[in-house]
C-alpha cells in the first residue's frame, strides 16, 4: 500500500510539496523503524549481546543477594565477638591504668581481632563491580548504599578505633611501674597520639554513617543503619574520653610537679545546682602518679570562709541574694560546676593559705559506684560502708543514728575518710585498679563526678567533656530543670522529678515549645528525725513536718521567650535572669509532704531540627525526662 493510500485510510489528507516529503519521512520512521528493530532482534548477532547483558544484570542481582546475606552474617559475627568487650569495662577506662584489664588481656585482644576479621570480610563482600553501580541507582540504590556504608564503617571502626585502644591497653600493661602501685605517666603520654588518632577516626566514621540514607524502600536496612548509629553514639564518646584522659592525666597527676586538689562531697538530700549541699571535703595530693590525702574537713570548718572571685553581673543577678561567694553551703547553686569549683578553690585558699590546682565534686551515688569496684570501707567502730548502703547511710539513716549535731558531723567525716582511703588503696592495687577506673569512667559519664582545673589548657579540655559539668553554651536547644532547696531540710532524698519538652508549631519564624515539669515530695508525713524536716526559711504561712520548699529554675534554649506559665493550672509569675546565654526562669514552690505539683512553661524558641539536650541535675532519684522529636520550620 502506498504512503498516500495508507495516510488516506487513516483519514489524513496528504500534504503537498516539500511538506509532503517531510511527512513521508516521519511516517517511514513510524512504520519502518519498528519493523527494522524486529528484524534486528531476530538476528542472532544482535540477540546474543542483549541476552548477555540481561544475564549480567541477573547475575549481578544474584551476587548482591548472596554477598549481602554473607556480609550480614559477618557483621553479626563481629557484633557477637565484641559482646566480650561490652561485658567488660568501657574502652576508655583501661587506657588510664597501667595494670591489667578486668578480663585477661588475651581475651580482649582475641575478641577485637576476631571482630576485625569479620568486619573486613563484610567490607570485601560489599565492594566490586556489582555493588558500586547498584548503590548509585536513582531511588532504588538507597539500601545498597546503606549496606556498603555500614560494612565499610564497621571495618574502619574495628581497625582504626577498637584495635588501637586494645593495643594501648596491652602496651600500658607491659610497661607498668616497678612497684605496680601507681600509674606510668610517661607511658600514658607516649600513647596519647595514637589515642587521639583513634578518636578522630571514630568521629569520621560516625559522620559517614550519618551521611547514609535514612529512609529507603527497604525498612530492614534503615533499622540496621539506625542501630549502628546508636552503637557509634556510645563508642565515639568513649574514644574521645580515652584520648582526653591520655592528654590530661599525666600533668593532672603530677608528672610535671606536685598537684593539689579539693575534693568536695555533695549531700544530695539537700539539693543544690550542681547536685547537693557541699559538706565534707578532702585535700588530695598527686605527684608522679602517686596519690595521697593531706587533710579532711567538713562544712563547719569553712563556714566563715569566703571567696574573692568575680563571676559576673549575670551570676550576681541570679544568685547574689544567697551570697554564694560568702556562704559555703550556697556556693554551688548554679548548675555550672566551674563556678562552684572556683568558689571552693578561692575559699580554701582564703582559709588555709594553700592554693589548689583544681577541684572535684562527687556525691554518695558516685561513691556507691566506686565502692562496687573497690570493695567496702571500714569505719573505726568496725561497721562497713558498702556500695549498697552508702547512699542511705549518708543521706537518711545517719540523721536518726546521730541526732547530736557535732557527732553527726564527725560521723560524716569518718565516712568520707574511710571511703577515700579505701578508694586510694584500690587505685594502688593492680588487681583492682582497672575495675576501679572503669567505675570511675561510668560515674564521670553520668555527671556524678565533676572535674575542674585551675590550669587554662586543661580546663578547656574539661569543658568539652560531660564531667566538666559545664552549662552548655551555644544555640542548640536546651531543657534544664534545676532545683535548689530553699527550706534547709534534708527532704530532697524523697524528691521525684519529671520533665517533658514538647515542640509545637512554628509561628513567625519561632517554634512553640511546651515544657512540663512535675515535682513530687514522697516524704512520709511522720517518723522522720527533726533535723531532716526542720524549716530554717521561716515561711510566713503554716507548714507541717515533711513539707519542703524549692527554688525551681528552668534553663531554656538561647533566645527563648516565655509567653506564659502555670503552676497546677493557675497562672504563675516567674522571675527572669540569664546565665551563659541561656534564659533562666525561676519560681519559689512550696511542696507539701505527699503532694505533687506541675509547672508548665510556654516558650517561643529559635527553630531547630533536633530535640533539646536535657540537663540532668544529679540527685538521689534520677530525673525522668523526655525530649520529643523536633524538625525544621517550613512554610
Amino acid at each position: 500500500m502506498s504512503e498516500t493510500r495508507r495516510g488516506a485510510s487513516r483519514g489524513q489528507k496528504p500534504p503537498l510539496g516539500a511538506e509532503r516529503a517531510r511527512w513521508i519521512a516521519r511516517r517511514c520512521k513510524e512504520w519502518v523503524l519498528p519493523a527494522v528493530i524486529v528484524r534486528r532482534l531476530r538476528d542472532r548477532r544482535v540477540r546474543m549481546p542483549l541476552y548477555a547483558a540481561a544475564g549480567l544484570v541477573l547475575a549481578g542481582a544474584a551476587w548482591i543477594a548472596v554477598t549481602g546475606v554473607l556480609a550480614r552474617n559477618e557483621l553479626l559475627a563481629a557484633q557477637r565477638s565484641l559482646e566480650t568487650l561490652r561485658r567488660q569495662q568501657p574502652p576508655a577506662a583501661p587506657v588510664t591504668a597501667a595494670g591489667p584489664p578486668a578480663a585477661p588481656a588475651a581475651t580482649v585482644q582475641d575478641a577485637v581481632r576476631d571482630a576485625t576479621g569479620h568486619a573486613a570480610r563484610a567490607h570485601r563482600l560489599t565492594t566490586g563491580p556489582a555493588w558500586f553501580p547498584a548503590a548509585h541507582l536513582p531511588v532504588l540504590g538507597g539500601p545498597f548504599r546503606s549496606v556498603r556504608g555500614i560494612a565499610e564503617a564497621s571495618d574502619r571502626l574495628a581497625h582504626d578505633v577498637l584495635s588501637p585502644l586494645v593495643r594501648t591497653v596491652a602496651e600500658l600493661d607491659s610497661t607498668g611501674t616497678a612497684d605496680g602501685r601507681h600509674l606510668n605517666l610517661s607511658a600514658l603520654r607516649r600513647v596519647a597520639p595514637r589515642l587521639g588518632q583513634a578518636s578522630r577516626s571514630a568521629s569520621r566514621v560516625r559522620a559517614d554513617v550519618d551521611g547514609l540514607p535514612h529512609s529507603t524502600w527497604l525498612p530492614a536496612t534503615d533499622r540496621a543503619r539506625t542501630e549502628f548509629a546508636r552503637q557509634l553514639d556510645r563508642i565515639t564518646p568513649l574514644a574521645h574520653d580515652a584520648a582526653a584522659a591520655a592528654r590530661l592525666m599525666p600533668s593532672m597527676l603530677g608528672a610535671d610537679g606536685p598537684r593539689r586538689y579539693l575534693a568536695v562531697f555533695e549531700n544530695t538530700a539537700e539539693a543544690r545546682g550542681t547536685g547537693g549541699l557541699p559538706g565534707a571535703f578532702a585535700v588530695l595530693r598527686a605527684e608522679r602518679g602517686r596519690l595521697s590525702f593531706e587533710h579532711f574537713g567538713n562544712d563547719t570548718e569553712l563556714a566563715e570562709a569566703y571567696a574573692d572571685v568575680d563571676l559576673g553581673a549575670e551570676f550576681d543577678g541570679l544568685y547574689g541574694p544567697s551570697a554564694p561567694t560568702r556562704t559555703w553551703v550556697n556556693s554551688n547553686m548554679s548548675p555550672h560546676f566551674p563556678y562552684a569549683a572556683r568558689i571552693w578553690a578561692a575559699a580554701w585558699q582564703r582559709h588555709s593559705g594553700q592554693r589548689v590546682d583544681g577541684a572535684f565534686g562527687l556525691d554518695p551515688g558516685a561513691v556507691s559506684g566506686l565502692l562496687t569496684a573497690s570493695g567496702p570501707a571500714r569505719l573505726r567502730d568496725g561497721s562497713a560502708v558498702t556500695a549498697h548502703n552508702v547512699v542511705d547511710l549518708s543521706e537518711r539513716a545517719s540523721y536518726a543514728l546521730h541526732p547530736d549535731f557535732r557527732r553527726r558531723k564527725a560521723y560524716f567525716l569518718d565516712v568520707a575518710r574511710a571511703v577515700a582511703i579505701r578508694l586510694l588503696g584500690a587505685s594502688t592495687d593492680p588487681t583492682r585498679r582497672t575495675a576501679l577506673f572503669s567505675a570511675l569512667h561510668r560515674q564521670l559519664g553520668d555527671g556524678r563526678i565533676k572535674v575542674w582545673s585551675g590550669h587554662a589548657a586543661e580546663q578547656r579540655e574539661l569543658l568539652a567533656r560531660s564531667f566538666g559539668g559545664a552549662l552548655p553554651a551555644g544555640s542548640a536547644p536546651l531543657a534544664g530543670l534545676v532545683v535548689n532547696n530553699a527550706a534547709g531540710t534534708k527532704l530532697d532524698y524523697y524528691l521525684d522529678r519529671r520533665l517533658v519538652w514538647a515542640p509545637g508549631r512554628c509561628v513567625d519564624g519561632r517554634r512553640e515549645v511546651t515544657v512540663t515539669a512535675r515535682l513530687a515530695n514522697r516524704a512520709p508525713v511522720s517518723g522522720l528525725p527533726p533535723y531532716v524536716v526542720q524549716r530554717v526559711d521561716d515561711p510566713p504561712y503554716g507548714t507541717r513536718p515533711g513539707d519542703n520548699r524549692l527554688l525551681v529554675s528552668y534553663y531554656a534554649s538561647a533566645g527563648a521567650i516565655l509567653s506564659g506559665a502555670t503552676l497546677d493550672g493557675r497562672a504563675a509569675q516567674l522571675s527572669h535572669g540569664t546565665e551563659r546565654g541561656h534564659p533562666v526562669f525561676t519560681l519559689d514552690v512550696e511542696l507539701p509532704a505527699g503532694a505533687a505539683r506541675t509547672l508548665v512553661l510556654h516558650l517561643l524558641e529559635r527553630p531547630a531540627d533536633r530535640s533539646a539536650h536535657v540537663l540532668r541535675q544529679p540527685l538521689v532519684h534520677p530525673l525522668r525526662a523526655k525530649a520529643l522529636p523536633s524538625g525544621p520550620c517550613t512554610g
